[in-house]
């Protein structure tokens, strides 16, 4: 079934991402990318600090290659790392770093209100944490705290403009469970449209195309360009005025030639006739 092969491929692509968060944690994985070309697999992983994923002379991605070459069965594997340019947007390397330092035994809270804090600060338009677990300590009953800053989208299609990202922790107290979500500075949503506006706006421009383009103008600019073609066309006509006055004159030599001629026959016959006589 080809079901199955889709299905295979899917669960490989799973548990290639756990193995690089797990492997790459200390750079800041948050995403891979697999493009296949005719000759090499590429691919791209997305991380925070991409010296610690290449590793000392590319250690690290010479690991990671021959992993992915023999374990996950990709053909002809080549690892680019790509760095990303703002870390404090990305939901999934904050939920994960936010895990490790709790298993770290750092104060949950202080961590929270930080991390909302800089992703504030980044420019998002919104974000939503929520903590929960064994956040009062060995022996306390489990709670939730939910931290909201700006605008969030929870329900519908629009959620997937959404970036959204978990990650558990286990600290010694017990399980604790993180829950992140963060609007872009860069999103548009549907909703916040003003279709108003846009039809204004666009009116505005055709109107300004028409005031730039005064029919005045165009006139002046024809009137222009003929004024500079006229001596042109006025030695043309000039020219075709002399050959047509050269035929003429040549016409009347001719003409007065041919009388000429005429009349000296006229003489000459006279002579004989008169010689005759």
């Amino acid at each position: 079934m080809i079901e199955r092969t889709f299905i295979q491929k899917n669960f490989n692509r799973m548990e290639l991402e756990d193995y690089l968060t797990k492997k790459l944690d200390r750079a800041g994985f948050s995403h891979l990318e697999i493009i296949k070309t005719p000759l090499v697999t590429r691919i791209v992983l997305h991380v925070a600090k991409p010296g610690f994923a290449i590793g000392k002379g590319g250690s690290t991605i010479k690991t990671l290659t021959e992993v992915v070459a023999q374990k996950y069965k990709i053909d002809n594997p080549q690892i680019e790392i790509q760095e990303i340019k703002q870390p404090n947007l990305n939901a999934k390397i904050l939920a994960e770093r936010m895990a490790s330092m709790i298993q770290r035994e750092f104060s949950w809270r202080s961590i929270a209100y930080k991390l909302v804090k800089d992703v504030v600060d980044a420019g998002a338009q919104g974000v939503e944490l929520v903590v929960k677990g064994k956040l009062s300590g060995k022996g306390g009953r489990k709670k939730k705290v939910r931290i909201a800053y700006g605008y969030m989208k929870k329900l519908g299609d629009q959620t997937k403009m959404v970036d959204y990202a978990k990650a558990a922790s286990y600290p010694k107290a017990g399980a604790i469970g993180i829950r992140l979500r963060i609007i872009h500075p860069d999103v548009i949503f549907p909703d916040k449209v003003d279709i108003k506006k846009i039809i204004a706006a666009k009116k505005g421009t055709a109107k300004e195309a028409s005031e730039q383009i005064n029919p005045k103008d165009i006139t002046i600019e024809i009137t222009d360009l003929k004024e500079k073609e006229t001596p042109k066309a006025e030695a043309a006509e000039a020219k075709t005025e002399a050959k047509a006055e050269a035929k003429k004159e040549a016409k009347a030599e001719k003409k007065s030639e041919v009388k000429a001629e005429k009349k000296a026959e006229g003489k000459a016959e006279v002579k004989t006739e008169a010689k005759k006589e």
